[in-house]
């Protein structure tokens, strides 16, 4: 295996909504070119800990951060960062596809044109080169001009993706992707993880453990104490969290959902 390099680190990283502390103690590093996934029982933190990886997490109410994430060595946490430049090399892909009423097109160019003008055949370029990143070309390409909201949900979702390959992030951060579709577009948007991971990094919150033995590289074992403050129980190779877990609250947990 060639040498692993840290796209994000996490150094003893503690979150707090006003003054509840949500998440506490997490370090981890979060490895390039490589799907990580963030494992832990419903409400255990695990989104929470997912958008405070790009800032997501100040759009939902007043916050305190401890410790550090690094995104290249850069602390994202300090006051000069721009968050929407961060927000665009560590993109977010929601549970639900989250389109605009525009045309297919427009939605990918969205982001884009929002970082800068284009010429009309370079835009061009670019939402069909992220279109087919997405493997969803074939499907849309005669649709180009129609509303996105009349595609399929697992199309929608692959069209959420191709949005956020446009601006080319380095991250993409996925909570719950197949969440709500049927076994065909889970099939197609986990294929396209598979395939996404020599372009970008991936970090995705799942509770389904196949296909986290399917996809990633490395699992987190993310758990709720009695005080509802969650910790990070565990970080190793897939492989070893769930055939060799070194805590028994991992082994319960992996155990019970696999057998």
């Amino acid at each position: 295996m060639s040498k692993l390099i840290p796209a994000i680190r996490v150094k003893n990283f503690s979150f707090y909504y006003d003054t509840q502390k949500i998440v506490e103690g997490v370090s981890m590093d979060i490895y390039q070119n490589q799907v990580t996934a963030i494992i832990g029982s419903s409400g255990c933190g695990k989104s929470t800990f997912l958008k405070s990886l790009n800032r997501m997490s100040e759009l939902e109410g007043d916050l305190k951060v401890e410790g550090k994430i690094e995104f290249f060595g850069q602390s994202i946490y300090e006051r000069r960062v721009n968050t929407n430049r961060l927000r665009r090399q560590v993109s977010m892909i929601f549970p639900k596809p989250n389109l605009f009423p525009m045309s297919v097109y427009d939605n990918v160019a969205y982001g884009v044109k929002l970082v800068g003008w284009h010429p009309k055949v370079e835009l061009d370029g670019i939402v069909e080169s992220a279109i087919k990143a997405a493997e969803l070309w074939d499907e849309v390409k005669n649709k180009l001009h129609k509303s996105a909201l009349e595609l399929s949900g697992g199309q929608q979702q692959r069209l959420c993706i191709a949005r956020a390959l446009a601006v080319k992030p380095n991250v993409l951060l996925m909570d719950e992707p197949c969440s709500g579709l049927d076994p065909v577009g889970s099939m197609k948007v986990e294929h396209l993880i598979h395939n996404l991971r020599s372009e970008v990094t991936i970090v995705m919150v799942s509770h389904n453990m196949q296909q986290v033995t399917r996809l990633s590289d490395f699992t987190a074992f993310f758990y709720s104490n009695e005080n509802r403050i969650t910790q990070m129980v565990e970080f190793g190779t897939t492989s070893k969290i769930f055939t060799n877990p070194v805590d028994s609250r991992t082994r319960d947990y992996v155990f019970a959902r696999v057998s």
